[in-house]
Formats: C-alpha cells, sequence, structure tokens
C-alpha cells in the first residue's frame, strides 16, 4: 500500500480517528517542527534501522529532540552491529522515501521484518503525529487508536525508553 488514499480508507475502515494537516514536503525534523500541526504536541522522529545481519530492522519513535545512543540500544536488545539501513532498504521494505519515514508504514511490511519500538515519553502523549505515506502530510492520531492499529498489522509496539545521548 504506497497510496496514502488507501491508508486512510484502512484507518477509516478500522476506525481510526486522525486529523489531517496537508504541508509543504518536509525532510528533517527542524522542517516539520514549523509546521507542526498541534499545539503544544511532542514532536517525534522516526528511524529505519537495520539489525545487523539478522535481516530484520527496527522502525523507531522517539521525540525530535533525542540523540539515540545506538551502541547502548544494540546492547540493550543484544543486536550486534545495529545501524542505519540505507534508502534503498527502507524502499524495498517500508515503501517510502527518506523523509516520509512513519509508523503507519508498517502496513507495507508484508513480510514482517519490522520490529517497532516506541520510545515511553512518545506512548504517554495523548496524540501522535505520523506521516501517511508522504512527507506532505502529517496525521495527529490518539496515542491508543495508533497501538490499535499496529496491532492490528501485526506489528505490535514495544514501548521501552530508548537510550539517548546528552543534548
Amino acid at each position: 500500500m504506497k497510496d496514502p488514499h488507501n491508508l486512510y480508507q484502512l484507518l477509516d475502515t478500522q476506525g481510526i480517528h486522525y486529523q489531517r494537516f496537508d504541508h509543504p514536503a518536509v525532510f528533517t525534523c527542524a522542517e516539520a517542527s514549523t509546521l507542526a500541526p498541534i499545539p503544544g504536541s511532542l514532536a517525534s522522529k522516526n528511524l529505519f534501522l537495520k539489525a545487523g545481519k539478522t535481516g530484520r530492522y527496527l522502525l523507531l519513535c522517539l521525540p525530535a529532540s533525542a540523540r539515540l545512543n545506538l551502541k547502548a540500544l544494540g546492547e540493550l536488545l543484544a543486536i550486534k552491529n545495529l545501524g542505519f539501513a540505507s534508502a534503498e532498504r527502507l524502499l524495498a521494505t517500508l515503501g517510502l522515501t527518506p523523509g516520509a519515514v512513519s509508523l503507519l508504514a508498517v502496513v507495507n511490511d508484508c513480510a514482517g521484518l519490522v520490529d517497532v519500538i516506541i520510545d515511553q515519553t512518545v506512548a504517554q502523549q495523548d496524540t501522535v503525529l505520523c506521516h501517511p505515506l508522504v512527507n506532505t502530510s502529517t496525521l495527529a492520531i490518539d496515542t491508543g487508536d495508533l497501538l490499535r492499529f499496529l496491532d492490528n498489522c501485526r506489528h505490535p509496539a514495544r514501548v521501552m525508553s530508548l537510550p539517548c545521548l546528552p543534548i
């Protein structure tokens, strides 16, 4: 499912409520922060990581201001050689291009290769902001609805405190 319109239909079918905000394309958290549609919402970022040579991937959601400690996360999860996945792997696995990485993209992971981890700080928010497979829109989704969507897509989120570097 690469078409956002199909994603909207799926969200509607599952009873997932969202507010949609269209905007110019954004490629970084800094650009997105100037367009934050929900006042007071926590800006978050999504990272797509390759889990060493396991053939598995991690899709992480953490506060935009956080700097992930990859080494500590690898140790915590017992994954050797944890690192950022290439744009080619992102496209092949989730059907996305850089700048559009989103938790909603698990809908494209038919092979079940992606594990979702949401930082505890993000999970405690009432609303999570997600791109609907493109970086020209943002959806504000109730956190409970988002977690239900992930479950429905057979990608239940693991909520944990991700190790971050000091800012």
